[in-house]
């Protein structure tokens, strides 16, 4: 089979992979194994400077080893689990323990998948292409759901626009405001400004899931049941701008 013709090719040529092992040798021998295959490989030498590196290139896989100095693997995986923008983002262990309770630990902990050195290559390589292609199927599935009632959406974005062009008489309500917080006012400043979902979670960063999670939560707050009524709160209250 030519390279054209694998399916799994363009995955390779476009995952961004983070990389991180203390040990010089094991890092440089699996940065080659998966740079042969046409992944982009970005290399960390603890989980340190793996989770800095993390929050600059938001990997679309990340592998680790467990066992490390300043920042172990574990410390690594529940940071990244923690942060929004990368809380989505799979993790593989690699690393010399292969007991069966280290594995339970390792999955408990949040962990996608755990390869024990020594380890052969090519199920090095099968393993990261099948996390790989797991992430995209959930992407794609998450995207679609975000998405499924379009029409509707878009009915009410027209709506919003209409509101926000026309310059509607919205008078202030005497109710109380609810608190927001940064994230959810930036949400509803996206909302108002007639983004849909996978617009605002480009814009912010974030993935679509957590954008639904806000606008959730700005409909309980606010008492609204739909985008439309969320803006109009939002403009009789003087809460966008």
């Amino acid at each position: 089979m030519s390279e054209s013709t694998n399916p799994t090719s363009e995955i390779t040529n476009s995952a961004r992979l983070l990389l991180v092992d203390d040990e010089p040798g094991i890092r440089s021998a699996v940065q080659a194994y998966l740079q042969d295959e046409g992944f982009e490989v970005t290399t960390a030498t603890d989980g340190e400077e793996g989770w800095d590196k993390a929050q600059q290139m938001l990997p679309d896989l990340i592998i680790s080893d467990v066992m490390m100095p300043r920042c172990d693997g574990y410390e690594l995986l529940k940071r990244v689990r923690q942060d929004e923008r990368l809380s989505g983002t799979p993790v593989i262990f690699l690393t010399a323990k292969g007991m069966t309770v280290d594995r339970t630990q390792g999955y408990n902990a949040g962990v996608d998948d755990y390869i024990s050195k020594p380890f052969d290559p090519d199920e090095l390589i099968a393993r990261v292409r099948n996390v790989v292609k797991r992430q995209e199927r959930l992407l794609a599935e998450a995207a679609r759901f975000a998405d499924a009632d379009v029409g509707q959406m878009a009915r009410q974005i027209t709506e919003i626009r209409s509101m926000l062009t026309q310059g509607e008489n919205l008078t202030s309500k005497d109710i109380n405001i609810p608190n927001f917080t940064p994230r959810e006012a930036s949400v509803l400043q996206l909302v108002a400004e007639g983004l849909m979902n996978k617009e605002i979670a480009r814009k912010l960063e974030t993935s679509i899931r957590n954008v639904e999670k806000y606008v959730s939560r700005l409909f309980i707050k606010t008492e609204t049941s739909s985008r439309t009524e969320l803006v109009r709160y939002a403009l009789e209250n003087n809460l966008v701008t």
